[in-house]
C-alpha cells in the first residue's frame, strides 16, 4: 500500500511539472513580436499644463507616428476618470504616417491632477499610456484680466 501511494504521488508530481513547463513555453510563443507589425511611437507621452486657472483650456494633442510596417489601428482610448476625455483617429494609420490623440481635462476641478489615457491598438505594444498633469487654481479664467471687467468708478465725461 505504501509503494502504491508513493508511486501515485510521484505520478502527480511529474504531471504537475510537465503542465508548468508547457505553460511556460506557450507564454514565450505569445510574447514573440513580428518584425513587420505596426507600432505606435509618441513624440511625448507626458504633458504638464503647469498652473492654470479654473475654466482655462485643458486640451492637449499628443502626436504619434506608426513606426511599424503595417497599418496601425487604435481600437480604444480610455481616460482614467470621467474628467479626462480622449479623442483618437478611427481610421487606420499607414506605416510612417503621423496622427494625434486629443485629450481634454475638465478644468472646473480645482487642485493638482495627474490623469492617464490608456491606448489600445494592434501594435507590437498593444497597450500604451499617456499622461497629463498640472494644477488648477481656484481663480476663474475671466477674473485673471481685470481690464475686461467694468469699472466701478464714475464714467468719463465727453467734452
Amino acid at each position: 500500500m505504501k509503494i502504491t501511494f508513493i508511486l501515485f504521488s510521484a505520478l502527480l508530481y511529474t504531471t504537475g511539472l510537465t503542465a508548468q513547463v508547457k505553460k511556460a513555453s506557450e507564454q514565450t510563443q505569445t510574447t514573440v513580436t513580428p518584425t513587420n507589425a505596426p507600432e505606435i511611437t509618441f513624440t511625448k507621452d507626458v504633458h504638464d499644463f503647469g498652473t492654470i486657472n479654473k475654466g482655462d483650456n485643458g486640451t492637449y494633442e499628443f502626436t504619434f507616428k506608426n513606426t511599424g510596417k503595417q497599418p496601425l489601428i487604435i481600437s480604444n482610448a480610455q481616460g482614467s476618470c470621467g474628467c479626462t476625455v480622449p479623442q483618437w483617429p478611427k481610421e487606420p494609420i499607414a506605416p510612417g504616417a503621423s496622427s494625434k490623440i486629443k485629450v481634454t481635462y475638465d478644468t472646473k476641478r480645482v487642485g493638482a491632477f495627474t490623469k492617464t489615457v490608456t491606448i489600445s491598438s494592434n501594435g507590437v505594444t498593444s497597450s500604451k499610456v499617456i499622461t497629463i498633469k498640472g494644477v488648477v487654481n481656484d481663480i476663474p479664467a475671466e477674473e485673471t484680466f481685470p481690464a475686461n471687467k467694468p469699472s466701478l468708478g464714475s464714467p468719463l465725461e465727453n467734452k
